[in-house]
């Protein structure tokens, strides 16, 4: 780190340690009567700790028929090692749709158990439809199953034909197959099942960190049981707007990829990059082209992985695009991949992701939380073809793919309304967002900042990528969140951390 980073560091946390103020209700959180029985047990899951514990959770399938018929979440905690620091709960709270709670615990229990010395039994679930949950399946062919067939890409130079049939196909096989379990896998259902689980761990309030996904999931307990949260975290928000929802979350992906590639196109310039023979242009204003019109020769011309039967194609490259984004860690893979790609003697090697088809339950899961929760427009598909060619002009990087069809234009009308955010609650949220998001863009972040009103403040990370907190943040906004969390002190207005 160079020295004017390291004063640009230190003065921001300065800044920050100035203006912190304390939020309400410091003290630790009360017991609650108890709710249903957890009978708790080591973790068998791959991975998991000694420390980590597993439980599962009765709920109703149908909250309004409490005594009806029950399913299982599976939940799981790692208590606090320091009882005489305890102070509360704290719920981790995946994205998604889709995320595990108990997974993500497994990889983030040992960093919050150092950050947070102990003021925290660490608790997580995994929503109804995920892992160890109860889950659904539409009975969907492999071919439809792949991520960029759900992701519904359009085809070269913009046809759509293919996904508006697929689109139709998946939403006629869920209607069949996927039963009342997947028509209940809507985030109102999740939020209930938090508060749930809450009353079975005998807590009268929680703490909670939600990252992408989850910070809707987090903002909509917040507003449905604005006394039940004690210090909030949302970390990676996107656009609550109750209109759009998962819709738009979809279309701000076209801005979030182009605010966040010009961080790949100056590491991939970068002169450093020829060590390792990954540099892909001399200039840093290469790069997109290069990556756009590789993508569109793969369009003509897919090119045989070491995957059989599966290519690399132009969508192909696109969606390992939009994964590498997330995170810094991975332009070395994404560029080596486009290397490959450039090469006619190579064999490409598809990411993980990419070279099989998701599970039959995953894919459920993905379409079905989407679809459920808010609906979609009746929208004619000569009004689909248009955007995806007005969004395909304007960000080529994402080629159309937020604004298509999907299988939610073709589904069953929920018969719930989503929750709109308010600022109607106490004051004790912190937002932590990346200036550089692809996946939840600073402008939806802004939109949620602007819905909770004085029941947030905002910190501004000047670091690419999605998902900051003990992740691709840095020592600035690590430290808010943790001083937030351990001490209920936050900044007394919206700040910035640097990179």
């Amino acid at each position: 780190m160079t020295t004017y980073r390291k004063r640009a560091l230190l003065l921001a946390t300065a800044t920050l340690a100035a203006g912190l103020t304390a939020t309400a209700a410091p003290a630790v959180a009360g017991a609650a009567p108890a709710g249903p029985r957890l009978d708790w047990h080591r973790c068998t899951h791959q991975g998991a700790p000694t420390v980590q514990e597993c439980a599962e959770l009765p709920v109703p399938l149908d909250y309004d028929d409490p005594d009806g018929r029950q399913i299982t979440i599976a939940v799981s905690r790692i208590r606090s090692d320091r009882p005489e620091a305890r102070r509360g709960t704290l719920v981790v709270i995946p994205g998604g749709p889709g995320g595990s709670g108990v997974q993500r615990l497994t990889q983030k229990g040992d960093a919050l158990r150092r950050e947070l010395a102990g003021a925290y039994d660490l608790v997580a679930f995994d929503p109804r439809g995920v892992g160890a949950s109860t889950t659904a399946s539409c009975n969907l062919a492999p071919e439809d199953r792949y991520l960029t067939s759900l992701r519904s890409w359009p085809g070269p130079n913009g046809e759509i034909t293919e996904n508006v049939e697929r689109s139709r196909r998946i939403a006629e096989a869920c209607a069949l197959g996927g039963g009342p379990e997947l028509r209940s896998f809507t985030t109102a259902n999740q939020v209930r099942d938090m508060d749930r689980f809450r009353e079975a761990l005998g807590e009268r309030k929680l703490s909670a960190w939600g990252t992408s996904y989850g910070t809707y999931v987090g903002a909509v307990y917040a507003q449905k049981y604005p006394r039940r949260t004690d210090r909030w975290v949302l970390d990676s928000s996107g656009d609550p707007d109750p209109k759009r929802v998962a819709r738009g979350w979809l279309a701000n992906m076209s801005q979030g990829a182009t605010d966040r590639f010009p961080d790949f196109a100056a590491w991939a310039a970068h002169p450093d990059r020829d060590a390792d023979g990954l540099r892909l242009a001399a200039d840093p204003q290469d790069v997109e082209p290069l990556v756009v019109a590789l993508a569109a020769r793969l369009d003509r011309e897919p090119r045989t992985s070491t995957t059989p039967g599966v290519p690399l194609t132009g969508n192909g490259l696109r969606q390992a695009l939009q994964n590498a984004l997330y995170s810094d860690s991975a332009f070395a893979s994404f560029a080596g991949l486009v290397k490959v790609a450039q090469d006619p003697a190579g064999t490409p090697v598809l990411p993980r992701e990419l070279a099989e088809p998701i599970r039959n339950e995953d894919a459920a899961l993905m379409v079905g939380v989407i679809c459920n929760d808010v609906a979609w427009p009746d929208t004619s598909m000569a009004a689909y073809r248009r955007a995806v060619e007005e969004d395909r002009t304007r960000h080529p990087l994402t080629a159309g793919m937020p604004v298509n069809v999907l299988p939610c234009s073709f589904w069953t009308t929920p018969t719930q309304k989503p929750t709109r955010i308010t600022d109607d609650g106490p004051s004790n949220i912190l937002m932590l967002q990346s200036r550089r998001d692809p996946a939840t863009p600073l402008s939806g972040g802004l939109r949620m900042r602007e819905a909770l009103g004085d029941r947030a403040r905002l910190v501004t990370v000047e670091q690419g990528g999605h998902g900051l907190y003990l992740g691709n943040g840095n020592a600035c906004g690590n430290r808010v969140v943790t001083e937030f969390l351990t001490s209920g002190r936050r900044p007394s207005r919206d700040t910035e951390c640097p990179n």
